[in-house]
């Protein structure tokens, strides 16, 4: 049975709780911390009568006061778009030629183009507009439908195959083996050839006759040296940059299959001057003729 310790003098009373023979002083909260937590109770009542605080199904309770963070961007976006209007209808109503030549528009384009492009293009061409297997690189002077200032206003304002603009680059590519337009050793050959243009051919024995299959199916778009035709949108096959890769397999499923990649046609998503600033943009990356 364990002892009850010895009260000493100054010590406080006691709880009357006791374990092992430990108790428990009686020891009171500080007057002006219980004062504190009651004040922060009191404002934690306030706060959510007079502020947006308790989740609903499709909101929040809204509050006495009607405070919105959404409401504040809005109206701070407003502001900013108000402030830019005079420059944004500048932009829009310029000289795509006059733009680059005017200093003070081509560094407003430049930036707000940058804004543009990280919102709605980086998720396919990439933050630095690098690109990746299916999306175009940005960075280099390798062009499906020209790489003018004017080409990638028109490329992006219509799209390139967009279901929704009848304005939109297209160009087809058949299924060549899907479609049965050749043989499976004819594909393994002009695979081969594609290749030997730019590199080196997985079989060179069947060089030659790929050749032939080239010339008879695919000069007339991509030209008789295989250097492409950018204004139907077919890629130069002799210069080693691949839009889905070089490599015999990718070769053989392109060949077979073909390539139809899409992208939207940004008119009606976007605003005319967002369309030519991020044009100006993308042309200044250094792939831009």
């Amino acid at each position: 049975m364990s002892k009850t310790p010895e009260k000493l003098k100054g010590d406080p009373e006691t709880t009357g709780h006791s374990w092992d023979g430990i108790q428990e002083f009686n020891n009171p909260l500080p007057k002006w911390w219980v004062w504190v937590f009651y004040v922060t109770i009191i404002w934690g009542v306030i706060y959510t009568i007079l502020y947006p605080a308790w989740p609903l199904l499709n909101s929040t309770t809204p509050g006495l006061l009607g405070w919105s963070t959404r409401a504040n961007v809005a109206a701070e976006i407003a502001e900013v778009e108000e402030a830019n209007a005079p420059i944004n209808a500048k932009l829009e109503s310029s000289e795509l030629a006059e733009i680059i030549k005017d200093p003070e528009l081509k560094t407003y384009a430049v930036n707000a183009g940058r804004a543009v492009f990280g919102t709605w293009c980086m998720q396919c061409h990439g933050s630095g507009a690098q690109g990746a297997k299916g999306f175009p690189n940005l960075l280099d002077n390798d062009w499906l439908w020209g790489g003018t200032l004017e080409d990638i206003h028109t490329t992006l304002a219509y799209g390139i195959r967009s279901p929704d603009n009848d304005e939109t680059r297209f160009s087809e590519m058949p299924a060549f083996g899907r479609d049965e337009l050749l043989e499976p050793e004819q594909i393994d050959a002009v695979a081969n050839y594609v290749m030997s243009l730019s590199g080196e051919p997985k079989d060179a024995s069947k060089v030659a006759e790929g050749k032939v299959v080239f010339e008879e199916n695919c000069a007339a778009c991509h030209g008789e040296e295989g250097t492409g035709d950018r204004a139907q949108g077919a890629p130069n096959l002799a210069d080693a940059i691949w839009l889905y890769g070089g490599d015999y397999d990718t070769i053989v499923e392109t060949v077979a299959n073909s390539r139809k990649g899409v992208m939207p046609a940004w008119t009606g998503r976007l605003d005319e001057w967002q369309i030519r600033a991020v044009s100006v943009y993308v042309h200044q990356l250094g792939g831009g003729e």
